[in-house]
């Protein structure tokens, strides 16, 4: 069984491709490079091939064409080093009805190859940190849907493989166990564990992802940190409007640079002189009833997603 590979290795995905159909593209010719330690981001709204993706990576489908490689073994000629060398935290819940907490992420430690004691430590380090410690001898029955999660995430990096992908591993999860979890992720690195992370909460991976990319139909639209990806919106700020319910879009002067609604937020950007005159045109959305209130701020990285991809993205 090969479950450890030493420093340093590389994970590699080199113009990746996958058509269910010989026609589109569900991914068309991905690329990409993660080190030991590094948290990457993997972000894109519903259909633009992460799922696709993460399954290749994980030995359960096999590409059209194109390489994964980790640490010099070939993922796709060998399913069984891809499924050895990740540790998975799917969307879907994990089936642990019929075991306690403390039992369902001892037994994924082992199954994973680690030591006994060493596991039993790292579970009950997992639950601390967690702060499962009510739910210890529960049965995963009578688990909430966010429990079970951090459940799951606990089973996933009890002993970790060198690579860890998470399938939004925050849905359903509290605010506050939300950023115990983020801060567990964080110190996989310390571990020199790559991760792979999988999510739609764009404000939540700017602040959790070393790297990452934006992926669109099947394609990487963009590529880099944080703070790369939102070099072209420096001279920009967010101008965001919450409309009064039931209202119809506003008339958009032409110096708005970008426009999403969602729900009843209206989210644009606006360049720095024209920045008076944002904030009088969304006052005087107040003034007419169409607004109720609205905030000016930096821009994010969400605003880079909304711009590299769809409107709907953002709404999904």
């Amino acid at each position: 069984m090969v479950s450890r590979i030493a420093p340093p290795w590389v994970f590699e995905i080199d113009d990746l491709r996958k058509s269910y159909d010989g026609e589109k593209w569900a991914n068309d010719g991905i690329t990409l490079r993660i080190e030991p330690g590094e948290v990457f981001g993997l972000l894109g709204p519903n259909g633009a091939g992460k799922t696709t993706l993460v399954k290749q990576v994980v030995g359960l489908l096999a590409p059209t064409s194109g390489t994964i490689e980790l640490g010099g073994y070939d993922l796709v000629a060998d399913p069984d080093h891809a499924r050895q060398l990740c540790s998975y935290l799917p969307q879907a819940p994990v089936p642990i009805e019929s075991f306690k907490v403390h039992e369902a992420i001892e037994l994924a430690g082992r199954i994973r190859g680690g030591e006994k004691s060493t596991v039993r430590a790292r579970t009950e380090e997992l639950i601390d940190d967690l702060e499962l410690e009510e739910w210890r001898d529960t049965l995963g029955a009578k688990l909430s849907g966010g429990v079970r999660r951090l459940v799951g995430f606990a089973m996933t990096i009890v002993h970790p493989a060198p690579l860890v992908i998470l399938d939004e591993p925050t849905n359903d999860v509290d605010p506050r166990r939300r950023r115990l979890l983020w801060e567990r992720i964080r110190r996989l690195g310390d571990e020199e564990v790559a991760v792979i992370l999988v999510t739609h909460n764009v404000l939540e991976a700017e602040k959790s992802v070393d790297r990452l990319a934006i992926i669109d139909d099947g394609r990487t639209v963009a590529e880099g940190t944080p703070s790369s990806l939102k070099a072209a919106d420096r001279d920009l700020l967010r101008l965001q409007v919450m409309l009064t319910p039931g209202v119809d879009d506003p008339a958009l002067p032409a110096w708005l640079r970008a426009e999403a609604r969602v729900g009843n937020t209206l989210v644009t950007t606006v360049s720095e002189p024209d920045v008076p005159a944002g904030l009088d045109w969304a006052q005087g959305l107040m003034t007419e009833g169409v607004a109720e209130e609205y905030a000016l701020g930096a821009t994010s990285l969400e605003d880079v997603y909304v711009r590299l991809t769809t409107v709907e993205a953002v709404a999904s």
